[in-house]
């Protein structure tokens, strides 16, 4: 690779890296400082620089732009209805006693598709500590499968902005993406569940007293290395816990009764209901719907569209939709599924004397809340269009073509290097993607098998510079080596297994 073009490509990442841990600056300025720095040093024209870098940030909005900010506000909705929360105690149910691990695994991965992790895991952990307090022990081990659960989902599964970010940088079909990042998920969570098991026993004792107590009660005292608990008196039982920033706000259950503890309310965000009228509750199947109905839509999209390019010989590229198709190509689009989603979220899941104007808030809230990730997106597909331009992408793709490695790697390595310098999962898959977009057609790489690379890739080795982390091992009660233990540990645990599904997937598609 030529030594000017390379200089370019490192002092772009670099720059990335530097921006966001050493200055006040976030990742959207260090993107477009990073494209800046890349077109310069790789001898690219400076005035054509910032063509490129407007003309890739428009680009890469107008095909994902619509979409993020519509499943934010579903997942808003969710939030703020109880859907979530009806949605995690169904599951508890389904799994059964004994499976419990099993259960916050697969409510983290559900929720986590529509809902932030860290506001979902916020909502989330206080279920986990009441089934911790009924058993008497084995906070951690849900804690931390709770909290990875809600990783896989949040690093794979469109409409998670991340994701979708990524399908919409490199080209992906965002219903395979959805189907590939469900199947990875599924293959995954034995992982997170073996693990947490594993070192959820050995990490019980190193709870910190504040959270012990808010989980366990006043009284509670551990049992010697297993992970259980003993001499709960009845006082210990009826503790209650208050809320508050670190995590120690329970949901006030009376834990004398499992039923009467799963059941336990907490303050809802609708408010109290008008006079006359009954408390507003979500069952767990009407919960699902905007969840479930937009990603059967894009997945319905998706499959006619395989079996019409079949019938017409047509397997890549474009190609004339057959006029049955048609409908499902419609519905199935991203935008109007995504439209359908909210709709049903707005009219299904909030009751009727709820606000308008409380409506518009919080719609308004979870905008703001995909502003950055809008930003940071399309700023990610102004440095890809940088690298193209300036002949980075080019050079870099000779210059893999020479190696024996397998060329998925290149993204799944340049995502695992900028998650481990920079903390953010989001900002690590789509650098990953900008570098990678430019090599797809030179060295034949699969969209989708780039796109799961870049955000399994981003999951690795979760630490002190991931805002995640600190929700995580704060709400747990985790600090120091234990917290890495758990953790960090717990996540490289997901990164490593995905890596043989890359090889798997490579062989499916190509």
């Amino acid at each position: 690779m030529d030594l000017q073009l390379l200089l370019a490509l490192l002092l772009g990442i670099a720059t990335i890296i530097v921006v966001v841990l050493r200055t006040r600056l976030d990742a959207f300025v260090a993107l477009i400082l990073a494209s800046v720095v890349t077109g310069a040093v790789a001898g690219q024209p400076l005035l054509d620089t910032i063509g490129s870098i407007t003309t890739g940030f428009g680009d890469t909005l107008a095909s994902i732009g619509i979409v993020i900010g519509l499943g934010v506000g579903i997942g808003k909705i969710l939030e703020v209805s109880g859907a979530a929360d009806s949605l995690a105690r169904a599951f508890l149910r389904a799994f059964g006693k004994g499976r419990e691990e099993w259960a916050m695994g697969s409510v983290g991965a559900l929720v986590s598709i529509p809902v932030f992790c860290d506001s979902g895991y916020v909502i989330m952990n206080p279920l986990a500590r009441s089934i911790a307090r009924v058993k008497r022990g084995g906070y951690v081990a849900l804690a931390l499968a709770l909290g990875c659960g809600m990783t896989l989902t949040h690093h794979m599964v469109p409409p998670t902005p991340g994701p979708l970010a990524v399908s919409g940088l490199l080209g992906a079909d965002l219903g395979l993406v959805i189907l590939t990042g469900l199947i990875f998920t599924v293959l995954l969570l034995p992982v997170v569940i073996l693990y947490a098991r594993w070192v959820g026993p050995q990490l019980e004792d190193r709870l910190v007293p504040a959270v012990r107590e808010a989980v366990y009660g006043r009284t509670a005292v551990l049992a010697g290395g297993s992970g259980g608990l003993g001499g709960l008196d009845q006082r210990g039982l009826d503790q209650r816990s208050g809320g508050g920033s670190e995590g120690a706000g329970a949901d006030g259950a009376d834990t004398r009764s499992t039923s009467r503890n799963d059941d336990a309310e907490r303050p809802s965000a609708l408010g109290e209901p008008p006079a006359g009228q009954p408390p507003h509750k979500v069952g767990a199947f009407v919960g699902s719907l905007p969840l479930l109905v937009p990603l059967l839509l894009i997945i319905a999209n998706t499959v006619t569209a395989a079996i019409d390019r079949n019938q017409q010989g047509v397997l890549s590229g474009d190609y004339e939709v057959s006029s049955w198709t048609v409908p499902f190509a419609f519905v199935g689009n991203p935008v109007i599924a995504l439209v359908i989603g909210i709709l049903l979220a707005v009219y299904v899941l909030l009751p009727r004397w709820t606000p308008r104007t409380r409506v518009h808030g919080w719609l308004s809230e979870a905008a703001a809340s995909a502003g950055l990730i809008l930003l940071i997106t399309g700023a990610g597909g102004g440095f890809g269009l940088v690298l193209r331009d300036s002949g980075v992408g080019d050079a870099l793709a000779e210059a893999i073509a020479s190696l024996s490695l397998p060329v998925f790697l290149v993204p799944f390595l340049v995502a695992t290097l900028v998650r481990i310098a920079q903390g953010s999962g989001t900002v690590a898959m789509v650098t990953a993607a900008s570098v990678t977009a430019p090599l797809l057609q030179p060295l034949g790489i699969d969209p989708l098998l780039a796109a799961m690379a870049c955000t399994t890739g981003s999951m690795v080795f979760s630490y002190f510079n991931d805002s995640y982390f600190w929700v995580v091992t704060r709400f747990t009660g985790l600090e120091g080596t234990a917290a890495l233990r758990g953790w960090s540990g717990i996540t490289t645990a997901v990164w490593a297994g995905s890596i043989p599904l890359l090889f798997v997937l490579s062989l499916v598609v190509g």
